[in-house]
């Protein structure tokens, strides 16, 4: 059984397209952060520090830095523990932009649920007979279908290779 990630960390900025960011979160999930809505919830004005990031190509001036979001471009002034002011870049926890985020809707984007029920069906099995193939449950293959579990790769092996008869081959692009 693996373990839940207790705080979510971005590990890679996918894409950027205007004030939407795609990212990868240590848990293994492709996220959508749309500040446009999420500066309009916040009522951004003209005061606050945000409100540079309304301009696309500020915007599009995002890294990854301690995990996170971080625009170099948008100076924020903290006090040490010294009580001395120092600049550092904008940027936003972690966990609050993954509460902010929404998942992927794509049913292809690493969905392999879609992809087992489809093969099921055209081989004429039921979840039954699959899992009693695979040595799975049939609880675990309709989980699965529905994408609501992660598989390990040598579960989906097993219910590929023994429970469909199928060749599994993964490529790495």
């Amino acid at each position: 059984m693996r373990k839940k990630i207790a705080i979510p960390r971005i590990i890679k900025i996918e894409k950027v397209e205007g004030l939407t960011i795609s990212c990868m979160f240590n848990n293994g999930e492709s996220r959508i952060l749309d500040f446009r809505k999420i500066f309009e919830n916040w009522k951004i004005t003209e005061n606050d520090i945000e409100y540079k990031l309304l301009n696309e190509p500020e915007f599009k001036k995002v890294g990854l830095r301690n995990f996170t979001l971080s625009w170099d471009n948008i100076e924020t002034m903290l006090i040490d523990e010294d009580g001395n002011e120092q600049a550092h870049p904008y940027e936003i926890s972690p966990d609050v932009l993954y509460d902010l985020s929404e998942p992927f809707d794509s049913e292809s984007f690493f969905r392999f649920g879609s992809m087992i029920k489809k093969a099921r069906l055209h081989a004429g099995m039921t979840q039954e007979e699959l899992a009693l193939r695979s040595g799975t449950s049939r609880f675990y293959i309709s989980r699965l279908e529905n994408n609501r579990t992660d598989v390990e790769l040598s579960t989906f092996r097993k219910i590929v290779e023994a429970g469909l008869g199928k060749n599994l081959r993964l490529m790495i692009e």
